[in-house]
């Protein structure tokens, strides 16, 4: 038996957003501590043309939520995208696991078989579930958690690899 497609999803990108939960904890403190307020970290980007970190966290959280639902066939929650604390980024990742949580492993049973369709930039895009995972939903998740951890990293958050990837 293979791993199904619940498995291969939510109970990662649950894990995943308590890591980014950390992250976001460590950057509060930081911010704390230096005394400089949480303006200039919350809205640090690594380079001009990419997003802040505030957006890097609100898209992981929303990559992990949207990319469920689809696999699940279900409606997934709209956030407001009016954080501006770290205490709202946390609440907006405790909603997102919240969500996920929700989610029944039940509601995902033939997922392999079903397709997902979705509308990016115009063009709206029609794939597998197991591509859309595999090669939309998880690349994303990752790739925004990764710079949000970059980002807090380069601005002298003391965060190491542990901090990302937590215990197996």
């Amino acid at each position: 038996m293979g791993i199904s497609i619940y498995d291969a999803s939510v109970p990662v990108f649950v894990r995943m957003l308590g890591r980014l939960a950390v992250l976001v904890d460590k950057a509060a403190a930081h911010a704390r501590e230096k005394g400089d307020g949480e303006g200039a970290l919350f809205a640090s980007r690594l380079q001009e043309d990419m997003y802040p970190l505030a957006d890097q966290v609100r898209i992981a959280v929303d990559a992990a939520v949207v990319g469920a639902a689809h696999l699940a066939g279900v409606e997934a929650p709209r956030f407001a995208d009016d954080e501006a604390s770290f205490a709202d980024l946390s609440t907006r990742i405790a909603k997102g696991v919240a969500f996920l949580e929700s989610l029944e492993a039940a509601r995902f049973e033939g997922a392999e078989a079903r397709s997902v369709s979705w509308t990016a930039r115009g063009q709206a895009i029609t794939v597998g579930s197991v591509p859309y995972l595999l090669n939309h939903a998880m690349p994303k998740f990752y790739f925004h958690l990764s710079m949000a951890y970059a980002i807090l990293r380069r601005d002298g958050v003391a965060l190491k690899k542990g901090d990302f990837m937590g215990k197996a």
